[in-house]
């Protein structure tokens, strides 16, 4: 499993890394560009993330479709033309150009996709808290290396950076990613999209996406105007507080990944997490002096940190094998609309509204959010079966469409084998492979 999920952990977290490195000190910079206004700040800040709302769907679709690697590629290849636009530019209308190209290279969706294609379901939640835990290093990564870099060179060196190192993930792609296996299922395509969209424990993930996204681009937009703004920081001080954060974040992800995907208990982790924005953000909120500002930021990170090794992996859960593609396409898309306005609104309210009264808001959205969060069941556990495609099973794999205790079933061209996952409380194996013969 490592052989396969270790490059596509290092694209994604690279590219992530390339995303994250900027954003400790974007709109600090951006707000010195000729024409520069908090409203366009905010939307630098998020805006990659309206194109990668756009184009999640149609890269996921492309992927089922088309192929997994050939739409990262593509993909990559968009983000290192925006982040060279980025590089170059002079004023806020060029440095918006460019986070909107950067964003149209929406390959998170397609990169979870090939994880999930390659490897087993049983092995699935270590896969996805494996690429969680890289991007959580990348993102504690970027905290530091961003301020420290960019107080020495400039934050344009920053985008040139991104960019070579979404060039360098190619060539990652193309030497150490296997192709995925050849899937043939013989599910109602036409219905898949009113299926997925129907989902009510769909929507709820979409839902916290959106939220958990939105509340991290807001962050990222103040806590560096507080900081240099409100309390005469330098950039070159901001690893100070980046560094506590990104450490008892990163302490805490691994805790909330065990109990989640080993114990069951998404929701109630996902509930925890939703704890810790209220509280850091009316800490946030109510500062008098940088030190309870930091440990609000800190606290803010915990919980992040905690959501992020099991937000993909939940949501794979809750989809079949030939929507997983489409499924992680809309789950994205909420999450980019989420970074969009967040930082949109963020820049709109913080010149507007008291950060005090924001943050009271913010606090009553979380009290409402875990709410629907704990109406959510946590999926059930599954079996696999794995059987091989004899011509004698291939004949009566119509008859597994009838068997409710059946959860899915799809053919692995490619290792020649039959994949049943069912409810083991309801039927077990040799009942399937009786139905087979």
């Amino acid at each position: 499993m490592l052989k396969s999920i270790l490059p596509l952990s290092l694209i994604i977290s690279l590219r992530f890394f390339g995303l994250f490195i900027v954003l400790p000190v974007l709109s600090v910079y951006a707000l010195n560009l000729q024409g520069a206004t908090t409203t366009l700040v905010g939307i630098v800040v998020g805006g990659y993330a309206l194109t990668q709302m756009i184009f999640q769907i149609p890269f996921g679709v492309m992927s089922d479709k088309l192929g997994r690697k050939g739409t990262i590629i593509t993909g990559l290849l968009l983000f290192a033309i925006g982040s060279i636009f980025c590089a170059i530019a002079d004023d806020i209308l060029m440095l918006l150009v460019g986070r909107f190209l950067q964003g149209a290279g929406a390959i998170g969706a397609v990169v979870t996709a090939t994880i999930s294609d390659l490897v087993k379901e049983e092995q699935r939640p270590k896969a996805m808290a494996t690429m969680g835990m890289f991007i959580g290093v990348a993102f504690a990564a970027s905290m530091i290396a961003g301020p420290t870099i960019a107080s020495y060179s400039g934050v344009e060196s920053l985008f040139y950076l991104t960019a070579v190192i979404a060039l360098g993930s190619i060539v990652v792609l193309l030497k150490a990613v296997p192709n995925p296996p050849k899937i043939t299922h013989t599910y109602n395509k036409k219905a898949q999209l009113s299926q997925v969209l129907g989902n009510s424990n769909l929507i709820k993930m979409n839902i916290t996406n959106f939220l958990q996204k939105g509340l991290m681009t807001f962050a990222f937009m103040i806590i560096p105007m507080m900081l240099i703004n409100n309390f005469q920081w330098v950039m070159s001080d901001l690893w100070k507080v980046y560094l506590p954060a990104m450490i008892f974040g990163f302490l805490a992800m691994a805790p909330a990944a065990i109990i989640a995907e080993k114990k069951g208990k998404f929701k109630e982790i996902l509930a925890i997490g939703i704890i810790f924005f209220a509280v850091s953000y009316l800490i946030i909120g109510m500062s008098t002096d940088s030190t309870m500002f930091v440990i609000g930021v800190v606290i803010f990170f915990i919980g992040f940190n905690m959501h992020e090794p099991i937000m993909q992996s939940l949501a794979t859960k809750f989809a079949k094998v030939h929507q997983r593609g489409l499924v992680l396409g809309i789950f994205n898309s909420f999450g980019y609309f989420g970074t969009f306005l967040g930082g949109v609104l963020g820049g709109i309210f913080f010149e507007k509204v008291s950060l005090s009264s924001l943050v009271i808001v913010i606090a009553i959205i979380c009290v409402l959010w875990i709410i629907l969060i704990l109406t959510m069941p946590n999926p059930s556990k599954k079996k696999i079966s794995y059987i091989p495609l004899t011509e004698e099973y291939t004949k009566n794999t119509h008859k597994l469409h009838s068997l409710n205790e059946i959860d899915e079933w799809y053919i692995n061209d490619t290792e020649n084998i039959i994949i049943v996952k069912y409810d083991s409380d309801k039927i077990q194996e040799d009942a399937i492979l009786n139905i087979l013969k």
